[in-house]
């Protein structure tokens, strides 16, 4: 049998847990139909998901169809917990978006769409509460049509009772063999059928469906549909390769590595090969496999390719790393624009609560969390408010540690204008080790990259892997408001070691005292992350939300219009528009829209009162020297970073070939 992931996808309060239990339901995978309202869903196993009636962790089960084994995963549909949504997007073979017949498309369905149009991931709708007043699932249709994809065709009732003569046109016209056949009279319905189904695996029609989860209309139908038009073709020969997507950990505190099959097979005992994030190659044999169906799992002793399985053993892959043949690690698109300070207890001893918090940045890679040694503070990175209550919730429960956090703030970096070669040197007594790096401007969301352009004679490789290790091992800061330092290129050019006295951790040293030299010499820019909004509302309210966009100094498109209806697109600091939905639905009396999407950074639009505020003294961050140490007589001595250059041990670079940006 085929294994088949399907995702389900939605704005909140969309149905779309509903509409999993009716799915599992009507394949006898669960024996009653729960409801989020009654607390008992199956897939909304937590009690912070029962008690808040919102899907916040991805969870799974497994269905058993005619023809192949599906392996179902209710996404959290609350914009605040959409890192997580978006990270198990890279394990599904097929999505299901549910839309509200009431509501219709929604911000975090564009957002959701967005991503699955990016990563051609082929997709089914639901328009979902058809039951309820003011339902209206041919409008709806419409506006998926415009606002998300024109290749959605509708489906009435299961294909295995007939093709409607629209599913059949608009399938004709996107396939030339069916279109001939068509023209001529001879397309029966298995033909129809098998051709839908290759459009849809090649993202070129997306099928659409309707009825009522609460109900039980619909269900059925979209199943058949599902079961006829749903293929994968995985190969167990192959050697294993795998993709891993989440991270958990059990009661006991057993890390618990879930990953997806994409080719091979997996036995307890097998080695597993893949790179953690510094890039070493780690080997690292499998103790257990479980195949996971809610809160429950059931133990296996092999997988194959196409199934999701958790395992133990594996004490280092993250969320997005290959393992096995698949050497390539994904990087995500959505990311927190705010931080927070973690405030506890100061009788909690800080080991425990930063192992704790480690533990959830490891399950939640976008957290980010990160000490601060010199303000003896811990923080997080956040979506939104509701986050940080959950995560309050969540340290309560599985820590038993009172915890709060500081109000969100705008999560700041900084990059460079110019081009500059930074110099580091590291000689107490008993150490050695001297660093050149060019640090040039890069393209904006870029981060940070490191280039090896030194020769095996200056330095051996060992050594210069050592050193791109330190570039990336962590965020630097900038030097105008202490921000991590992003969109930059490190060029390793030169370096030297000493035969005896140079340890790796001597590296680590110069390393980042030539970063910091460098980012001395060269002007910093203050960065801020940006939305690209959609604005939809009454023509009447455009001129005031043009005047609200400029005051909050975002700029923006020609508004489209559409009968007695707007939509104006454009971009606006998160800073000034964070609680615009607010605003805009007060004066809108709810009809007006707007839908947000994190779009990367852009130059600070008030830099200075940011960097006023911040207060950070580039000078007093211990962690961090823009000195170098030398040694003479038998004795280290400090060297200002401007003095540097004069006592280098290889040359100074030219740099007048640097570069620069806006």
């Amino acid at each position: 049998m085929m294994n088949i992931t399907i995702g389900l996808l939605a704005h909140v309060d969309a149905g779309k847990t509903t509409f999993a239990e009716q799915l599992l339901y009507h394949t006898d995978s669960i024996r009653s139909r729960g409801r989020v309202d009654h607390r008992n869903a199956f897939l909304d196993s937590h009690e912070l998901e029962r008690a808040r009636g919102i899907t916040i962790f991805a969870d799974q089960a497994v269905m058993a169809g005619r023809s192949a084994t599906f392996y179902l995963i209710d996404t959290p549909g609350h914009v605040d917990f959409s890192a997580e949504m978006e990270r198990v997007l890279q394990v599904m073979d097929y999505a299901v978006v549910i839309v509200s017949a009431v509501e219709g498309v929604e911000s975090h369905t564009e957002t959701v769409w967005r991503l699955i149009k990016e990563r051609r991931i082929p997709a089914f709708f639901f328009i979902n509460k058809t039951d309820r007043e003011g339902a209206d699932a041919d409008a709806v249709l419409a506006q998926i049509r415009r606002e998300l994809t024109p290749d959605a065709v509708p489906l009435q009732g299961s294909l295995a009772d007939g093709v409607a003569e629209e599913t059949a046109v608009m399938a004709a016209e996107r396939d030339e063999e069916l279109l001939e056949a068509y023209m001529e009279g001879k397309a029966d319905e298995p033909m129809f059928v098998k051709t839908l189904a290759k459009l849809v695996k090649e993202a070129a029609l997306y099928p659409v469906m309707s009825g009522s989860a609460l109900l039980d209309e619909g269900i059925t139908a979209f199943l058949a549909n599902l079961e006829l038009l749903a293929h994968t073709a995985y190969d167990a020969s192959s050697p294993f390769a795998a993709r891993v997507y989440k991270i958990r950990h059990d009661r006991q505190g057993t890390r618990l590595t879930y990953l997806k099959l994409l080719q091979g097979k997996l036995a307890v005992r097998d080695e597993i090969a893949y790179k953690d994030e510094s890039g070493e190659l780690i080997r690292e044999k499998v103790t257990s496999i479980r195949i996971c169906n809610g809160d429950k799992f059931a133990a296996a002793n092999e997988a194959e390719a196409g199934q999701l399985v958790a395992v133990t053993g594996l004490s280092a892959a993250a969320a997005g790393d290959g393992l096995g043949a698949l050497e390539e690690r994904l990087r995500y698109e959505l990311e927190p624009a705010l931080k927070s300070k973690v405030i506890f207890d100061p009788s909690y001893p800080l080991r425990d609560v930063l192992r704790c918090f480690r533990m959830l940045d490891a399950e939640d890679p976008s957290l980010g969390v990160e000490w601060e040694e010199t303000l003896q503070e811990l923080h997080v990175r956040v979506m939104g408010a509701i986050q940080l209550e959950v995560l309050e919730e969540v340290v309560k429960e599985r820590f038993g540690m009172a915890v709060t956090f500081g109000q969100p703030e705008i999560l700041y970096k900084e990059t460079i204008t110019q081009g500059t070669v930074g110099y580091g040197h590291f000689e107490p007594l008993g150490h050695y080790a001297e660093v050149h790096l060019r640090i040039e401007p890069a393209p904006r969301g870029s981060g940070v990259t490191f280039v090896n352009d030194c020769h095996a004679d200056d330095l051996s490789t060992g050594y210069q892997n050592l050193i791109g290790q330190h570039v990336l091992e962590k965020p630097h800061r900038g030097l105008l408001a202490g921000a991590p330092l992003t969109d930059v290129v490190v060029t390793l050019l030169t370096g030297r070691a000493h035969n005896k006295h140079t340890s790796g951790g001597d590296f680590r040293e110069a390393t980042l005292r030539a970063l910091r030299q460098g980012l001395e010499k060269t002007p910093g820019m203050l960065l801020e992350p940006v939305y690209e909004f959609k604005i939809k509302a009454g023509i009447d309210h455009i001129g005031k939300i043009m005047s609200d966009v400029q005051t909050a100094s975002g700029r923006f498109d020609p508004p489209e219009v559409q009968g007695d209806t707007a939509y104006m697109t454009g971009r606006v600091p998160v800073a000034r528009f964070m609680n615009y939905q607010t605003e805009l639905a007060a004066y809108t009396s709810g009809k007006g829209s707007v839908s947000l999407k994190l779009s990367g950074y852009e130059p600070c639009h008030d830099a200075e009162a940011v960097i006023e505020g911040k207060g950070y003294n580039k000078d007093a961050d211990p962690q961090y020297p823009s000195s170098s140490i030398f040694c003479a007589k038998g004795k280290g001595f400090t060297v200002p970073w401007e003095d540097v250059p004069a006592y280098l041990h290889i040359p100074a670079e030219d740099e007048t070939a640097t570069g620069e940006t806006e």
